[in-house]
């Protein structure tokens, strides 16, 4: 069967079975999810010794805690005498350690075996050796990254090149200071979609004339579709009138203490592969974790960071927080409704993408590569 060239205005998308073959999201998981560095938490939501919290990193659970040193470590979060799962809570504190509640075999914050039932009877075993198994970590940006593979890929080249090519220079993220920022407000989302069209929907602004009026109404750039593409790792500059990044387009808070005056009225993105989208503006950072849990569904958490003393003085952030918490509903709408689609027969050999989305292409022959 001969099929007819694509006119050179358009470049293909990946097929629909992509989006819905099990098996395909089989192989994201062990290709992607659990071999590149993945960002688990906020490092401050865990600030004292015997804070932890799990997370589903691919098909494993990710125990992470603070442990009595102030040291944040990783484990999987499975006990290596049984394979019960330690911990079924999300997130929680201990004083010291964790316990199976099967067998009660018992380890320490730095994952190591400190008891279990008979265990002075067997004196030949190595309490470290039989400890929780340790997962690779990195901070970065006031998060926790984690990644599965027996050999890290380099962290600096893997995520913060691919972040400062984006951005054009190292010195635009750092000096946002997000490590030093609050949390002001964190909405999770459930998207019954494809974790891959909310990246391809974060990539492109072709969209954001016909779903985003506020967003447009701050960054009219926006509003001709080449956002994505030309504007956004430069700083997509506010429209004359708007004061702030809100809702209303009303001042903020001010600016962050370290942005340098010719980031200020601008915002940046950049998307941290394979599942953080990161966004900054004057006033504060908004920062989305994803966390694919099946070829259909994919939560997403997204936090709004503003300086300490503004979250400490109790001020009213909601007017920061309602413009991109609209955006993300209205993102997250469309990929629910593109995600019946790629079931179609309509969409089996896959789409096409117009000028300004050709950059997806890129991002598709990435998925190819690894699966």
């Amino acid at each position: 069967m001969t099929t007819t060239p694509l006119p050179v205005s358009l470049r293909a998308t990946l097929p629909g079975n992509f989006y819905t073959d099990p098996r395909i999201f089989a192989a994201e998981q062990e290709k992607v999810f659990e071999s590149l560095w993945f960002c688990v938490v906020r490092s401050a939501d865990l600030a004292q010794p015997g804070d932890f919290q799990t997370v589903q990193v691919g098909r494993e659970s990710v125990l992470i805690a603070r442990g009595r040193d102030g040291v944040l470590r990783a484990f999987l979060n499975i006990c290596r005498h049984r394979g019960a799962r330690i911990c079924t809570q999300e997130s929680g504190a201990v004083k010291r350690s964790f316990q199976c509640p099967y067998h009660a075999w018992t380890y320490g914050l730095d994952g190591r075996l400190v008891a279990a039932p008979n265990l002075t009877g067997m004196p030949d075993i190595d309490r470290r050796e039989f400890g929780l198994r340790p997962v690779q970590t990195y901070e970065w940006l006031g998060y926790l990254w984690v990644c599965l593979a027996p050999a890290p890929p380099s962290f600096s080249e893997t995520v913060i090149d691919a972040v400062t090519a984006r951005l054009g220079s190292a010195d635009v993220v750092a000096s946002y200071r997000m490590d030093r920022l609050a949390l002001g407000q964190r909405i999770r989302y459930d998207v019954r979609a494809n974790w891959k069209l909310i990246v391809e929907n974060f990539m492109e602004c072709y969209h954001c004339a016909t779903i985003h009026p506020e967003l447009t109404e701050v960054l009219p750039e926006f509003a001709n579709g080449y956002a994505a593409q030309s504007y956004v790792g430069h700083g997509a500059e506010f429209g004359p009138e708007v004061d702030g990044f809100t809702v209303d387009g009303s001042p903020g808070f001010g600016v962050l203490e370290g942005v340098a005056r010719a980031q200020d009225r601008r915002y940046y993105a950049a998307t941290v592969r394979p599942q953080v989208f990161l966004n900054l503006v004057p006033d504060h950072v908004i920062l989305h974790r994803m966390f694919p849990l099946a070829v259909d569904r994919t939560a997403v958490e997204c936090d709004w960071l503003f300086a300490a003393d503004v979250v400490a003085s109790g001020v009213d952030v909601s007017r920061s927080v309602e413009l991109f918490h609209r955006v993300n509903e209205q993102d997250f709408a469309a990929c629910e409704r593109c995600q019946p689609g790629m079931s179609s027969r309509a969409y089996a050999a896959g789409g096409v993408l117009v000028p300004t989305e050709h950059h997806i292409a890129e991002f598709h022959e990435w998925i190819r590569g690894l699966v």
